[in-house]
């Protein structure tokens, strides 16, 4: 009996950094679109917007991923980084450049250290879809989970993607992952039969499919808007009561989710 409760305490030990993370995120519904970067003007997808982002509060800060001509795994929204192609420059030359506050372009790794000191704000994880080949995009998804998995990272990721087949291979690899789709082209009842965790679509899809809310919440999907930035269209979200919201101004979204 007491070997049995030692082990019992041991195991409670172990898993307790993982599950106090990931019960402590805040829900507040504000996703940090490239971090929280416009009201200093961080540079966007850098540390310094992630930090930003944890200091306001945010449910989570949405980042991009991706990969190198040599196989690193960087963060940046464009496909290129201060005009040099991402998919066909080594990570060395992409180190050339930084970011106008002095950052250098983060790898994956470092990016979720960065995001693992805090335990309040979750990382979303955009996997790009390569513009050189669909295989490319499943290469990229796979190799983003299996970052996160060597990093212990998984309590603090949910990952999107506007790649299809990109999202059905992130799913295939770590079947627990959170996976939401993008592109807009996907009824709730595809998404769910295909394993994601749900949709993040432009806003402009959700007004013209309104139903689509309903109906994802009722098959247990998520349901995320990007990018939306007008007091408006968040009060219409709120309403509707997706999920998420996806927005450059999170300070105004999160004025109106604590009024």
């Amino acid at each position: 009996m007491k070997s049995y409760l030692a082990f019992f305490l041991l195991a409670m030990l172990i898993q307790t950094p993982f599950s106090f993370a990931q019960k402590s995120f805040h829900k507040n519904k504000v996703i940090a679109h490239r971090g929280a970067w416009k009201a200093n003007s961080h540079p966007q997808n850098s540390i310094a917007s992630l930090q930003e982002a944890v200091a306001l509060g945010c449910e989570g800060s949405e980042f991009d991923v991706w990969m190198t001509a040599d196989g690193v795994l960087v963060v940046n929204h464009d496909a290129d980084f201060m005009g040099m192609p991402i998919e066909t420059t080594s990570y060395e030359e992409l180190l050339s450049k930084k970011h106008e506050n002095g950052e250098k372009l983060s790898t994956v790794e470092e990016y979720l250290a960065a995001g693992k000191k805090q335990k309040g704000t979750k990382l979303i994880f955009e996997i790009k879809p390569s513009k050189i080949s669909v295989a490319r995009s499943e290469e990229v998804a796979e190799k983003s989970v299996k970052a996160v998995k060597k990093m212990k990272a998984q309590k603090w990721v949910d990952y999107i993607t506007f790649s299809y087949e990109g999202g059905l291979k992130a799913i295939a690899t770590d079947p627990k992952a959170n996976v939401a789709y993008l592109s807009g082209d996907k009824s709730p009842a595809e998404l769910k039969e295909a394993g994601f965790f749900g949709f993040d679509y432009n806003i402009g899809v959700l007004k013209k499919n309104p139903q689509w809310i309903k109906e994802a919440k009722e098959l247990g999907l998520t349901v995320n808007a990007w990018t939306v930035n007008k007091e408006e269209d968040m009060k219409w979200l709120l309403e509707m009561g997706t999920d998420f919201i996806t927005t450059d101004e999170p300070e105004l979204l999160l004025r109106l989710v604590n009024q």
